[in-house]
């Protein structure tokens, strides 16, 4: 089995992104800003979203772009690593992002618009404030590291068993917390991998 393929099997998930092309730095801005944000990883373009191998009509044009973003749309600009590979008559890209040192690193998503993103398992998730001064703080590989939970946060975890998400609102409740301390609390288990942050919806809530 090839280093792509072996790759590919196992799926997208917090250090791997599957891309067909790169569309718009904006865009691919996000992954590769969240990357370096957390541990680091790849991102193969050519990729479907399923792990089918559609490849790339133009190399040179796809680093071209993900060059553009990482170093005009990316702040502080991070550093990229290209490998091409052919695999079944097909060229892929395989981009590596290193965990970064100078953290946080925001991305541009519109003009004057910049923001900061975290890898939470296969989503790059939007930071707040707090969570990038965490990240101002964490060392590489630092936060790979599982803590000794609080009370307040094994609550989260003990409620999680039995209910299958909770929101800011419904924590702050549970624990009698204010806003801040709640929140911080949610996002320390997030980027520590015990609990998943969803936002697709109008209120964001966590899983385990």
């Amino acid at each position: 089995m090839s280093e792509l393929q072996e790759l590919i099997r196992h799926g997208e998930g917090e250090r791997l992104e599957f891309k067909k092309k790169t569309t718009h730095p904006t865009r691919i801005s996000r992954t590769l800003a969240s990357l370096a944000n957390t541990h680091g990883g790849r991102v193969l373009v050519g990729v479907d979203d399923d792990g089918r191998i559609v490849g790339v009509r133009d190399a040179e044009e796809e680093m071209y772009v993900l060059r553009l973003a990482a170093e005009q749309y990316i702040d502080p600009p991070i550093p990229l690593n290209f490998k091409e590979v052919e695999e079944e008559g097909r060229t892929v890209l395989i981009v590596t992002v290193r965990e970064s040192t100078h953290k946080p690193h925001r991305a541009q998503v519109a003009e004057g618009d910049w923001r900061g993103y975290v890898r939470v398992r296969d989503e790059s998730v939007q930071t707040s404030g707090l969570t990038e001064k965490m990240l101002e703080r964490q060392q590489p590989q630092q936060q790979l590291e599982k803590l000794p939970l609080n009370r307040h946060e094994l609550a989260v975890l003990d409620y999680l068993r039995k209910h299958p998400r909770i929101t800011l609102a419904q924590y702050m409740r549970l624990g009698n917390l204010g806003r801040r301390r709640a929140y911080q609390t949610l996002i320390k288990l997030t980027l520590h991998g015990y609990i998943r942050h969803h936002d697709k919806e109008k209120e964001p809530y966590y899983t385990l």
